[in-house]
């Protein structure tokens, strides 16, 4: 039976999702997760009651969580790229970096720009802030001489950089002394399963709230 992916592609973590799925040319029906299409709402919520994208849906099987998904794959339906490579301690630690601290604090930014006028947290948004700063400040020197997060091979981990730094960059822009994070953020951007996900994401950049830049 076909794999099914409950998703939107302008959500970073259903990005995750995809770039995995392109990796490897894994076979799958993308059900869109948008007011257009309420059957999929309907069965996403029937199956997710928390509602958080994307679930992967494999015959009776529900697969929550995007790491979780990537490993699934692995296991079940393999291709030539392994994203969880063998010695694999450093690729789950970076991807857990990568998703707690650097999309966790860009999506808060984010959230803030949709809240109410009356409902901002303005010392939130200064915390969220700094921890990118840190974060990039930390990948810069954890960077230094690797193509990829996690040595030569790309990795669950890049699965994961790939939409958090893509996002975080236009709310926080890397400063251009780290030439090792923005170098390492453009080779992500020219890897073709990401620049395809990218792609397939930009019909819907009018609805970044903070303004999506005029590149990438």
């Amino acid at each position: 039976m076909t794999l099914q992916l409950f998703a939107h592609p302008f959500s970073s973590y259903c990005r995750k999702a995809l770039i995995a799925l392109h990796e490897n040319a894994t076979p799958f029906v993308f059900r869109m997760l948008d007011p257009e299409h309420p059957e999929n709402d309907a069965e996403w919520s029937a199956r997710w009651p928390l509602r958080k994208m994307p679930i992967l849906v494999d015959g009776e099987k529900t697969i929550v969580e995007v790491s979780t998904i990537i490993e699934y794959l692995q296991i079940h339906h393999p291709g030539p790229v392994h994203l969880i490579p063998e010695d694999a301690l450093e690729a789950r630690m970076l991807d857990r970096i990568f998703d707690n601290y650097v999309m966790t604090p860009m999506q808060q930014v984010v959230g803030n720009a949709l809240r109410p006028e009356d409902a901002k947290d303005p010392y939130g948004v200064g915390q969220s802030m700094q921890m990118l700063d840190k974060v990039y400040a930390w990948l810069e020197a954890r960077l230094q001489g690797r193509k990829w997060a996690a040595g030569d091979a790309f990795t669950i981990a890049d699965c994961a950089a790939a939409p958090s730094l893509f996002y975080a960059d236009w709310v926080r822009p890397i400063p251009d002394g780290m030439s090792a994070l923005k170098s390492y953020r453009a080779r992500l951007l020219a890897r073709p399963s990401v620049s395809r996900a990218v792609e397939e994401a930009r019909p819907f950049r009018r609805f970044f709230p903070l303004g999506a830049p005029d590149r990438d």
